[in-house]
């Protein structure tokens, strides 16, 4: 499983029109030169964004893009999907065909990967995105990760922990939840 440039390139291009853009529209210009992704890129990703309602486009002096929604409501999962990433980690894409026409033994594995990857991704806000990226920019380092979770300071919130992805550790730990 791997998310590709395309799946990373429209998440950074949506949280910058999020953490610059405000009420009033950014170019694509600028997220490219901000950002670093090339103008023509950042055009095709643009065009499935606004399709699929997450961008709205404004025409004329003092044009270019801002959020079709409040960032609160638009999850990375949102964006990923939009742009026609896919995020399988099993090798039949689901169908549980992979070895010879059967399931493999690791099937089942793979798909409650899966499910996890998602249910975290849909967990996920701009928002909240745009707060991780303060807070660790404030510390001067990026978020450090241990057993899953990101490690905090006592001032930091508590992380957002979905239920599917706090389920899955409790359950190899011999818990219910």
């Amino acid at each position: 499983m791997r998310l590709t440039t395309k799946g990373r390139f429209a998440v950074t291009a949506l949280l910058d029109i999020a953490t610059h853009g405000g009420r009033e529209p950014v170019t694509l210009a600028e997220i490219s030169e901000r950002q670093s992704i090339s103008l023509s890129y950042l055009e095709q990703l643009f065009g499935k964004l606004r399709r699929h309602g997450l961008v709205a486009s404004v025409r004329g002096p003092g044009g270019g893009y801002r959020l079709a929604r409040e960032s609160a409501a638009i999850t990375v999962a949102d964006i990923v999907f939009a742009v026609d990433e896919s995020l399988d980690a099993t090798a039949c894409g689901g169908v549980g065909n992979c070895k010879d026409g059967r399931r493999c033994s690791t099937h089942d594995l793979w798909m409650a990967l899966n499910r996890c990857v998602e249910s975290f991704l849909v967990s996920v806000t701009l928002v909240g995105t745009a707060g991780w990226m303060r807070r660790s920019r404030g510390k001067g380092r990026r978020p450090r990760h241990h057993r899953g979770r990101a490690s905090r300071s006592q001032t930091d919130p508590p992380p957002d922990d979905p239920p599917a992805m706090r389920d899955t550790a409790l359950a190899g730990k011999g818990e219910r939840s």
